[in-house]
């Protein structure tokens, strides 16, 4: 009777393993921690606040503050709540993440697969792109779209977002593409595939993972953005970041840090539920990506 072999043994609980947990759990606390304090007090009527105890469980825990965040609370002259800037975030990232990842893509498999003459110094151009700071190119971005009749509308922050993401996106695919085997496009050329052959019947199919990877980063970094929805989006267009800025800057007597609390969750939703489903995909991307560069 055939034994299986068996498997690895667990390892000894050794001093080192020790320290390794205790910083992991310290490290867990730390981030949780803000987050609680957060939740806790999105839960309290204010005159359980004023008691000064921030950890303290709310003794009449009320849903009232989310409502009213989401649906009453205050942006300025305007009462509308979250909610206005929930949708115009979410218009602005379904039409940027996939324009964003679709042109960074093709590009990334280009530079990697089909050199052309000057493909390195454009590639060393989108590199250097990622390393600039948005903020020292927000004025000519205003006056390009200004001539053009797109600034302060949904296509102009769209095309802002997708420039933007182009540098760090295209370096992550081509960083994937030439990890994989050459010898599959070699045989695809062969075969008498061309450019859009290769790239929809072989490299697509086998990008899923770093697909992932851009989404979730081009998803997390244009749904937080504050600065470009401020500056490009106008304001039919407000995202739900600047909404947030509006509610928490707009009191009259006490300062509401329920409804603030409650406000601040519901903008940073969308990305934590983004990263808990794709969790997995996330690692993977990154993994396989990092392999060659």
């Amino acid at each position: 009777m055939a034994v299986e072999p068996a498997g690895p043994k667990p390892g000894k609980l050794t001093a080192g393993r020790i320290g390794i947990y205790a910083f992991l759990v310290v490290s867990a606390l730390f981030f949780l921690l803000p987050l609680a304090v957060m939740i806790l007090t999105s839960m309290k009527p204010m005159d359980e606040i004023h008691n000064g105890n921030i950890f303290a469980l709310p003794q009449h825990p009320t849903f009232d503050y989310w409502v009213k965040a989401w649906s009453s609370a205050c942006t300025g002259r305007d009462c509308y709540g979250l909610s206005p800037g929930f949708f115009n975030s979410v218009k602005i990232t379904v039409l940027a993440v996939p324009a964003s990842i679709a042109l960074a893509m093709i590009n990334g498999y280009a530079l990697c697969f089909w050199r052309y003459r000057g493909s390195e110094f454009l590639f060393t151009v989108l590199v250097f792109g990622a390393f600039v700071p948005y903020q020292v190119l927000v004025y000519p971005i205003i006056y390009a779209l200004s001539r053009v009749g797109l600034f302060g509308t949904l296509p102009g922050i769209v095309i802002v977002h997708t420039i933007f993401g182009m540098p760090i996106l295209t370096l992550i695919f081509r960083n994937f593409f030439a990890s994989l085997p050459v010898e599959l496009f070699k045989a695809a050329r062969v075969d008498g595939a061309g450019f859009w052959g290769i790239f929809v019947r072989i490299m697509l199919p086998m990008s899923l993972p770093i697909t992932v990877v851009a989404v979730i980063l081009q998803v997390t970094g244009i749904w937080n953005d504050f600065l470009f929805g401020l500056v490009f989006a106008g304001h039919d267009n407000l995202p739900m970041t600047v909404q947030l800025n509006n509610i928490v800057r707009t009191s009259t007597g006490t300062v509401e840090y329920s409804t603030n609390m409650a406000a601040t969750i519901l903008t940073g939703l969308v990305p934590l539920v983004v990263y808990f489903v794709s969790g997995k995909w996330f690692v993977r991307g990154i993994a396989a990506g990092a392999v060659k560069g």
